[in-house]
This record gives structure tokens, sequence and C-alpha cells, in this order.
């Protein structure tokens, strides 16, 4: 399976070269449906999702990667709530709310001001104090972080 996974990453790279898109993940369900999730720096339209999909199934058909044609392809982007994955997904959402687990278990929510490519800074509001507490959190201590939708 990861060698398929590999493979359409492959495919999938010069698709998106010279483009703001980037790969977030790619899985393989045991029925061959390919589930590629797909993030772009202005944000991802249906219209680039749409485009993309058209594009790799043909090279995936090229590619005789399924010579019985028995796969389904879908390309997306994240759900809101799927944790981020990279250095990049970071860096799209700073500005906005976070919510941080660290490997110890311990949670921080705050606004994630700043990503550097070890680490990321947090702008945590302080429970009785009146000034926010600034926390630079390395990546190796970061378990998951997910964007909170403020409404």
């Amino acid at each position: 399976m990861s060698e398929n996974i590999e493979k359409i990453g492959n495919l999938l790279a010069p698709l998106l070269h010279d483009t703001d898109m980037f790969v977030v993940n790619i899985k393989i369900k045991p029925i061959n449906n390919i589930k590629v999730f797909l993030d772009a720096d202005g944000g991802l339209s249906i219209d680039k999702s749409a485009r993309v999909n058209r594009k790799l199934y043909a090279a995936i058909e090229e590619s005789a990667l399924y010579p019985d044609g028995d796969f389904s392809l879908e390309v997306s982007s994240p759900g809101v709530d799927e944790p981020l994955q990279s250095v990049r997904q970071y860096k799209k959402n700073a500005g906005r709310k976070v919510l941080v687990v660290l490997k110890d278990g311990s949670e921080k929510t705050g606004i994630m001001t700043q990503v550097e490519e070890d680490h990321i800074v947090l702008d945590v509001k302080a429970a009785k104090k009146k000034e926010n507490i600034i926390m630079e959190i390395p990546f190796n201590d970061i378990k998951q972080t997910v964007v909170q939708i403020i409404f």
C-alpha cells in the first residue's frame, strides 16, 4: 500500500509544481479508494481540486498502477478539525487560534503568532493576569495542533 502511496505522490508532484498547492496526506483504502488531501497557500478552491483530480486520474490510468481500472480518486482539502501536518500548513494558519496538544498530554490554546522551522510561538491568554503569556513551543514537543474555528 505504501508503495502505491509513494507512486501517487510522484504522479502528483508535477501537477502541483509552480502552484501554491501542496500535499497534506495521501491515503489508500483496501478497495483502492485513493484519497488525496491538498492545501494551498491561498486556499484550496473546488476548481483547483477538480483540476488536480482530472489530471491525476488520467496520470494514474496512464501509469497502469491499477491495470484493471479498479480504483476511485477523491481530491479535497483536509477537514477543518484535522490536525496540521506540515510546517507549510502551520505557516498558512499563522495568526489563527489553535489548540496545541503536547506530547506530555497538556494542552495550550492561543493565537499562533509565529511559525519557524523548528518551533511555533503561541500567545496564550493568562488566567488571572492582565498580560498574555508568550510561549515558544518546539515542534518536537507537539503531538498535534488543530485550528480552532471561531464563530
